[in-house]
């Protein structure tokens, strides 16, 4: 009995040190390595407002409606009443004005189906509005929501400027991990002296390694892949482009509107994309 009981004792011990050799090892995910990506000099896509009347129907569609677009924002988004082509520059106009139950209207364009892009560079050449309570953005969302609702898909901030914080221009990413509603995301700023005054060029490089925001040439901001998951970097699938004056909202009315500063515009020179040569 006893022999039979030492074997069984081995057995039983061969079988755990079996199943210990067993288990896989799980090898760490190797960062994106900086390859030091250049893009094509001839935009792949442009528009350079050059045809007096509305924005070219081939190349932009309009986002409408008054839902208050998930930041409490206060206008409603017209199909087309807000927005013109004069003087070879894009006008996107908020207005104090009562429609659709809602105290503002503006403009809210968007490139999808027509300017979809996984990774580039987006060059925009901008006059922002002034004034408390203006909040105009250029920005890329996803084409798809391949990963999810948002901000599980991402958002792609080239530029934003709250009327409150006057010449304070933000380049920003939300995902996942990091996004708004968490108060995380991942943001910087720089001061642009004369915003309101003048055009400048806003600029996001797009890589499979990282973000970087620009402002004239001059980088402000870096967002690095990690690599891990989505999570962090939704940032692989193709995203489309956003020009859009908001009207309060969470960030945009944390001071309150001012009435007077209407109407109130931002102009756009130039949108362009470049190809990312891999």
């Amino acid at each position: 009995m006893k022999n039979i009981v030492a074997a069984l004792v081995l057995l039983l011990s061969i079988a755990g040190c079996t199943d210990k050799k067993l288990i896989p090892i799980v090898e760490p995910v190797p960062p994106v390595v900086d390859l030091g990506w250049q893009f094509e000099t001839t935009p792949v896509w442009q528009d350079d407002f050059t045809n007096p009347g509305i924005p070219d129907p081939t190349k932009w569609s309009y986002d409408i409606g008054g839902s208050g677009w998930g930041n409490n924002e206060l206008q409603y988004y017209t199909g087309g009443d807000n927005v013109g082509i004069v003087n070879d520059n894009l006008v996107i106009q908020a207005k104090k004005q009562n429609f659709e139950g809602r105290q503002y209207t503006s403009t809210r364009l968007i490139s999808k189906g027509k300017g979809d892009w996984t990774y580039g560079r987006f060059e925009v050449r901008a006059k922002l509005p002034k004034g408390r309570g203006t909040w105009p953005a250029i920005w890329l969302l996803s084409s798809d929501n391949s990963y999810g609702q948002w901000p599980s898909s991402g958002e792609i901030d080239i530029m934003e400027h709250v009327g409150f914080d006057l010449n304070n221009v933000h380049a920003t990413i939300h995902c996942s991990a990091f996004n708004g509603q968490r108060g995380n995301q991942k943001s910087s700023s720089k001061i642009v002296p004369n915003s309101t005054t003048e055009f400048h060029v806003y600029r996001i490089d797009w890589t499979p390694y990282s973000m970087k925001g620009f402002v004239d040439d001059e980088q402000y901001f870096e967002y690095i892949n990690d690599n891990t998951s989505f999570t962090t970097w939704p940032f692989n699938k193709n995203f489309y482009m956003i020009l859009n004056v908001a009207v309060g909202g969470n960030w945009g009315g944390a001071q309150g509107v001012d009435d007077t500063c209407f109407p109130a515009s931002m102009e756009v020179d130039y949108v362009k994309v470049y190809k990312i040569i891999q």
